[in-house]
């Protein structure tokens, strides 16, 4: 199967095409202001360079940091009616209390509370208000809204209560977008609300970039299937990114985690992805980034669905270098994709550290003589500020006192040398392109999460439950029965509530079915 991967970067557009698992040719161009534009010249230069016809193509799999950013910029966010079932319960907190005001400006903060809601053991807080519902749907007409985000209490245990409700809002606002939370988040209300209205707000932007992105490829002559890929390492067809635009969150850090696996075979490892404005850090587990414990904040918004527990820093080949002496300075700022203007070996006036990189003999690109002219101590300096960086981020990375590879992947991982401090570092072939090549190998998930009273049935036939229902959900989402592993479980007992309560989470991965 011939298979192209691309991830949009800040500083550069990667792409690669495979086949099987043997990378035939992979390309970095700069990423462009209108982004899709530098996706189109990636996919021709990638298929030039691997004498590949567009034809022959079978699947395209790109990775995008566009919704990210629009969260974080606070731009092309569509207003959206947040609506919790709940009443008389979570009164006292109401939805986007814990929001930064300039988002919930950004988004109109309108918010809205009816009754519905579950216990944990499913029995409802209170009966579900159909006429309540319509008056609230008048309102949010009245209003002119089009992206609704459905949240009630305890909905991963059953969602029957958001879908009633999301049915009765649509009868009134046939136009509008609806978001159920129990689609999304898991356990918490508040983190599991922020994102279902996270992802409402950003749907309208979101059918047009992937429709953009299907323009790129048919433009380019493909005609094979498209994916996008998620948050945990994993593929969703355009359709469901459509719905589900907050699931693209952080997939350029996992692209790149689960390329540094493949291409350097270890399962159990750090990985150091240094790009042209950052370097994001975090710890292989059976090949996939170990996925965060704890809440995730996106643009100051706490959320709790699946992200990757990646730790970023200010320094990649595009981060200015001021100072110098005990007192140099390597980032945050970065000169981005401008770096083929802006730094000094391209005629540019900022020093950058991909500047100090082949002023010190570790890269050959541009032109090295506009460097010639930087002190001997200022080069070596920077590197050695640059490697204590690194050193400090990787003990930050660390999971155990244990003694664990350290893959070196990214276009800026030319500032890295053999080893960081005392720590010898792996740097596979295709480094460089290790977050294209991590979305051309992506897989198909399902992932589960429910609380289970161990009252009712016993711990194993929740275990079994929770595997099987996990298992459905990656067949349904487009994998191959027969390739599908479990790669993790997590069974918490919870102590706080009546019945025997466990909370049991299992994610099942498996190859793309192309039959």
């Amino acid at each position: 199967m011939l298979r192209i991967g691309i991830d949009v970067g800040g500083t550069n557009t990667d792409a690669v095409v495979m086949d099987g698992e043997r990378v035939k040719a992979g390309v970095k161009v700069p990423t462009t202001g209108d982004v899709m534009s530098g996706v189109v010249e990636a996919l021709r230069s990638v298929l030039k360079a691997s004498g590949v016809e567009p034809a022959a193509v079978d699947v395209v799999m790109i990775g995008t940091t566009h919704f990210t950013n629009a969260v974080v910029e606070r731009r092309n966010l569509a207003p959206t009616a947040a609506v919790r079932l709940a009443l008389p319960a979570t009164a006292c907190l109401p939805p986007m209390v814990d929001w930064p005001d300039d988002l919930k400006q950004a988004i109109g903060n309108h918010v809205y509370m009816a009754k519905g809601g579950n216990e944990f053991d499913g029995r409802p807080i209170s009966e579900l208000d159909e006429e309540e519902l319509k008056r609230i749907a008048r309102d949010i007409a009245g209003k002119g809204i089009r992206s609704v985000a459905v949240t009630s209490v305890f909905s991963p245990v059953s969602a029957e209560v958001e879908k009633r409700a999301a049915a009765v809002l649509s009868a009134e606002l046939p136009d509008a977008h609806m978001t159920l939370s129990s689609d999304i988040g898991r356990l918490g209300l508040l983190e599991r609300e922020n994102a279902a209205i996270m992802n409402a707000c950003l749907r309208d932007l979101s059918r047009h970039v992937v429709q953009a992105f299907r323009d790129a490829i048919a433009e380019a002559g493909i005609k094979g299937r498209f994916y996008l890929t998620q948050n945990d390492g994993t593929l969703m067809e355009d359709s469901f990114a459509e719905r589900f635009p907050v699931l693209t969150f952080a997939s350029g850090p996992t692209n790149s985690m689960r390329g540094a696996a493949f291409l350097s075979g270890l399962t159990e490892a750090i990985v150091v992805d240094i790009g042209g404005t950052t370097a994001d850090l975090g710890s292989l587990k059976k090949g996939f980034p170990r996925q965060a414990s704890m809440v995730v904040e996106v643009g100051g918004v706490r959320t709790n669905f699946r992200m990757p527990d990646v730790f970023s820093m200010g320094l990649g080949g595009g981060s200015r270098v001021v100072g110098s002496g005990k007192d140099i300075r390597i980032g945050p700022a970065s000169v981005g994709y401008r770096i083929t203007e802006e730094a000094l070996i391209f005629g540019g006036s900022t020093l950058t550290a991909s500047d100090i990189a082949v002023a010190a003999g570790k890269a050959d690109f541009g032109d090295r003589s506009k460097v010639a002219h930087l002190a001997p101590d200022l080069v070596e300096a920077a590197q050695r500020k640059i490697l204590e960086m690194l050193d400090d981020a990787i003990d930050h990375a660390r999971i155990s006192p244990e003694p664990v590879p350290v893959i070196v992947v990214g276009g800026g991982s030319i500032l890295v040398g053999d080893a960081i401090g005392d720590v010898p570092v792996v740097k596979p072939d295709h480094f460089a392109v290790a977050n294209a090549v991590g979305a051309a190998i992506a897989q198909i998930s399902g992932e589960v999460e429910r609380v289970y009273s161990l009252s009712d049935i016993s711990r194993e036939e929740a275990l079994e439950d929770a595997r099987k229902k996990a298992q459905d959900a990656a067949v349904a989402a487009g994998a191959s029965a027969k390739s599908i592993e479990i790669v993790d479980m997590e069974d918490v007992p919870l102590a706080y509530l009546p019945g025997n309560a466990t909370r049991v989470r299992v994610k099942a991965v498996g190859e793309l079915n192309v039959g």
